[in-house]
């Protein structure tokens, strides 16, 4: 499966490669501006999901790097329990949603929740570094989603000052037509699996098989 799916996977690595030199350009023009080191743990509590491209890429990478033995068993445990705490939060989420409050004022909460990742290690290092998601590539620079600027806590950009900014809903876009075209080279019977977005927890305890990615014929009651 993941070899017919190959040159998806290729298309992936490229707008990756892409965003890393948008990064190392802003950060060649700005070398004090993103405090962006080894050690620093500020974006690996952030609070985000990932399109199926990327959670199936992280994935595949996950069981690569970690086929067996006691890393890998921790990590999924703590993905475990990650996974049940933000099931809680995104539940709580849902009833404040329910009762009015603006989608606006829940994105903003999110924003501000902090959670860390299954895959930072105790000396706050990414277990699985080269093959982490855009969002964590680019967090140290300004960026930009649904209109709104953003930049890491820690950076010393200055408000009121333009700086080179990424626009996510292209990255964004790009990744749900990535996502698209998994769907349908599988041709899956799961008519919105290109819109379903996961935490990184969930997306390394997922197994991506045929039931899950609704291939192959279906089974009969």
């Amino acid at each position: 499966m993941l070899q017919e799916l190959a040159p998806i996977f290729a298309r992936y690595e490229q707008l990756r490669a892409t965003t890393d030199q948008l990064f190392q350009q802003v950060m060649q023009q700005f070398p004090t501006c993103i405090q962006c080191k080894p050690g620093c743990d500020s974006c690996c509590h952030a609070l985000f999901d990932l399109s199926l491209v990327e959670a199936m890429y992280i994935n595949a990478a996950f069981h690569k790097t970690f086929d067996y033995g006691p890393e890998r068993s921790e990590i999924l445990t703590k993905a475990a329990a990650t996974d049940r705490k933000l099931t809680k939060i995104k539940r709580d989420l849902f009833q404040k949603e329910k009762q009015g409050v603006e989608q606006a004022d829940i994105m903003q909460e999110v924003a501000t929740l902090r959670m860390p990742c299954p895959l930072l290690s105790s000396e706050n290092r990414c277990l699985l570094y080269q093959d982490r998601p855009i969002t964590c590539r680019v967090y140290g620079m300004p960026t930009m989603i649904n209109g709104k600027s953003h930049v890491c806590g820690l950076s010393q950009f200055d408000q009121g000052t333009n700086y080179p900014t990424l626009h996510l809903d292209k990255i964004q876009a790009r990744l749900e037509a990535l996502s698209h075209d998994i769907a349908t080279t599988l041709k899956s019977r799961f008519t919105e699996l290109d819109q379903v977005y996961v935490p990184l927890s969930m997306a390394l305890l997922t197994n991506y098989d045929a039931h899950y990615l609704g291939i192959g014929k279906e089974q009969e009651e």
